[in-house]
């Protein structure tokens, strides 16, 4: 035994234990239930895979069938055990030729999707080349109706004794609760195409997100709102967390009734402050909304 491990002389005053330490538990751990289920929101997760023509080619036509039926099956949101959402879509170039993104209560139902195509008839011929796993959230910089009329009033400058400023107020509260609930439990609208892409916020020299007061990030978050507001019936947007769950902090993912207006939005927006100084990008995904049925025929598995 070495002399770090020894345990001390008589004489010397034992340490206290710290809760946290090895081999304890805080004293308020029974209290909180031990559970996949997030306290608010829903797990996500984006698949995306690519055919491996070489190894298509080597299954047999029976064991081809049975894939793409199987295929069809796993990926029916409206099939039994379906995730509460589910999509899938072809992804044109080089990056994958299609992709999967899943978002529920259920984050074992939604992992199974995952593996029902990698273990399915077809699965040896479809090779993962992306994930990306996160939970969507409110955003901190969401204002409550309070903090919206503070805005109103020391930002914009509306008299907060005007016909205005409480017509505002009380829209912006009418508008708030399902504005969070469609955060939190989205409905993915069915249009024709999307992207997705991951992000994290600068954390370096002048350029570091995370050493600017509340307010100022506040104020850039709200601008950048506002240029997304612009959009509104030609994109949908999800914003889903992983900061501790994957290598980025955040992920996005547009959905467009058009793809120009996918292109328009990202280019929009990466003009303001909180995108141009402080945003980094991962890669991105551009994908067309398929039913599995079409999706099997049009990757021609």
């Amino acid at each position: 035994m070495t002399s770090e491990s020894a345990s001390p002389a008589p004489s010397q005053p034992q340490a206290a234990s710290h809760p946290m330490q090895h081999g304890h538990r805080p004293a308020s751990s029974a209290q909180i239930p031990a559970t996949l289920v997030p306290e608010n929101g829903w797990h996500t997760l984006h698949l995306f895979f690519r055919v491996d023509r070489a190894k298509l080619a080597t299954l047999s036509s029976e064991a081809r069938e049975s894939g793409r039926a199987q295929l069809k099956q796993i990926l029916d949101p409206k099939a039994p055990g379906a995730p509460d959402q589910l999509q899938s879509f072809a992804v044109p170039g080089h990056k994958a030729d299609f992709g999967i993104v899943a978002a529920g209560t259920d984050l074992r139902g939604i992992h199974g999707i995952q593996l029902a195509v990698q273990a399915s008839d077809l699965g040896p011929a479809l090779i993962p080349t992306y994930s990306f796993y996160s939970i969507t959230e409110v955003s901190e910089y969401v204002p409550d109706a309070e903090e919206y009329g503070r805005i109103l009033r020391e930002r914009e400058g509306v008299d907060p004794e005007s016909n205005a400023y409480k017509t505002k107020v009380a829209s912006y509260a009418d508008r708030l609760e399902p504005m969070n609930r469609q955060r939190l439990y989205p409905e993915f609208p069915d249009w024709p195409c999307l992207c997705f892409y991951p992000m994290s916020k600068m954390r370096q020299a002048d350029q570091n997100w995370y050493l600017l007061p509340f307010e100022d990030r506040s104020q850039m978050m709200s601008q950048h709102g506002r240029s997304g507001m612009k959009f509104a019936g030609k994109i949908v947007q999800l914003i889903t967390a992983s900061t501790g769950l994957d290598d980025w902090e955040w992920g996005v993912t547009l959905w467009g009734r058009n793809p120009a207006y996918l292109k328009d939005i990202v280019y929009t927006m990466r003009f303001d402050e909180s995108s141009a100084k402080y945003a980094l990008f991962g890669d991105f995904y551009f994908g067309y909304l398929l039913p599995p049925s079409e999706l099997v025929e049009v990757l021609r598995l």
